[in-house]
C-alpha cells in the first residue's frame, strides 16, 4: 500500500471537482485485492469508467467516495455532497451523471451505500417468499444488510457469525444471530426439521458452502454472494447435492439479471438504495475510520480481522 501525487485536470463541460471526505473500503473485492487473491490480469470493473486497468499491481482501487464538489461545470452546485463509483482519492474530476447526490445524508455511513445496492440485489436475486426460512452467514456489512432487507421481505432469518460485535450490531437491524456451531440446530428446530429453503453465503469462506448444503431443504438454494478470488471451493456434490436437487446459484451486483430487466434497472435499483440509507440504521456498521494517510493501516486491521471491525472508511482533510 502506497499513496501517490496524479495530476487532478480542471473540470471540462458536464464534470465536476469532488474534494473527498471519506471514502469506504470493501472488506470484499479490496481484501481480496489486497492479499492478490485475485487473478492479476482481470479486469478492475468494466462496468464503472474510474476503474481501468487489470489487477495487476500496481493499480489504483476503491469504488466509494463521498465528498463535497468543490467546482462544476454542470447543474449540480458547488457544495453538494454527492457519492462516486471512484477509487480512494483526495480530489478528481468526474462526469456529473456519474455522481449520487446526497444532501442531507451522514457523509461517513453514506460510503455504505455500493454495499447496500449489493445487498439489494441479493434480496432480488433470492426473490423471499413470505414465511421462508433463510440462514445468512458471514455478517459483515453485505451480509447484515442482506439479512435486514431479506427480513423486510417477509423472511425467517437466522445469521450465524463468529464474531459477538457484529451479532450485535445485527440485532440493531432486527437480526437473529448465532455462533455457527450452533447453527445446525437452531435450523432443524425452526423448520421442525425440514431446513431452510435458501442460505446466503457472505463470509468469503469457501467451507461455508460445505456447511450450507446439509442444512437446505429439499430442492433448498445456496445463494453464494462471496466472491472467493482465487481460492478453490471443494464441495461435495454427491447423494446430498444430487439426490434433494439442490441448487447452487451466485448474485453478484454488476448486472441485472435477465428475469428483472423488464422491472429493475441500474438507476431504479440505485435510487431504492439511497433510500435505504436512511430506512436502515447504516450508522451502526461504520465502526473505524482512519486517516488517509494512515490508509496502509487501515487495510492492516481488515487483513488482521480486528473483532470490533464491520466497515472501515478512509478521512480526508
Amino acid at each position: 500500500m502506497r499513496i501517490v501525487d496524479v495530476d487532478v485536470p480542471a473540470p471540462a463541460e458536464g464534470q465536476v471537482l469532488v474534494r473527498t471526505l471519506y471514502s469506504g473500503i470493501s472488506g470484499g473485492t479490496e481484501l481480496l485485492a489486497y492479499r492478490g487473491e485475485i487473478e492479476p490480469s482481470l479486469p478492475l470493473d468494466e462496468t464503472l469508467g474510474a476503474l481501468s486497468g487489470t489487477f495487476a499491481y500496481p493499480f489504483s482501487f476503491g469504488y466509494s467516495a463521498v465528498g463535497r464538489v468543490e467546482d462544476s461545470r454542470a447543474s449540480i452546485s458547488p457544495g453538494s455532497l454527492v457519492f462516486a463509483f471512484h477509487p480512494h482519492q483526495d480530489r478528481f474530476v468526474v462526469d456529473a451523471e456519474a455522481v449520487i447526490p446526497l444532501d442531507g445524508h451522514e457523509p461517513r455511513s453514506a460510503t455504505l451505500l455500493p454495499l447496500l445496492e449489493t445487498a439489494l440485489q441479493v434480496c432480488l436475486d433470492a426473490a423471499p417468499r413470505y414465511g421462508d426460512d433463510v440462514v445468512v452467514t458471514g455478517l459483515g456489512p453485505v451480509g447484515i444488510l442482506s439479512a435486514a432487507l431479506l427480513s423486510l421481505a417477509g423472511a425467517r432469518v437466522i445469521g450465524a457469525e463468529p464474531l459477538p460485535a457484529r451479532r450485535e450490531a445485527a440485532s440493531r437491524f432486527g437480526v437473529h444471530s448465532i455462533p455457527p456451531a450452533q447453527l445446525e440446530k437452531a435450523v432443524l428446530e425452526a423448520t421442525a426439521g425440514r431446513g431452510a429453503r435458501l442460505f446466503v453465503e457472505t463470509s468469503g469462506n469457501p467451507s461455508a458452502l460445505v456447511d450450507a448444503l446439509p442444512l437446505l431443504a429439499h430442492e433448498g438454494v445456496a445463494l453464494v454472494v462471496s466472491w472467493y478470488g482465487t481460492k478453490t471451493v471443494p464441495l461435495p456434490l454427491g447423494a446430498e447435492f444430487h439426490r434433494r436437487r439442490l441448487q447452487l446459484r451466485s448474485s453478484q451486483v454488476s448486472t441485472i439479471p435477465a428475469e428483472l430487466a423488464a422491472r429493475w434497472d441500474v438507476p431504479r435499483r440505485r435510487d431504492e438504495a439511497r433510500a435505504l440509507l436512511r430506512r436502515l440504521p447504516v450508522e451502526v456498521l461504520a465502526t473505524h475510520d482512519f486517516e488517509f494517510e494512515r490508509a496502509s493501516d487501515a487495510y492492516d486491521a481488515l487483513d488482521r480481522g480486528l473483532p470490533e471491525l464491520i466497515h472501515a472508511t478512509l478521512r480526508y482533510g
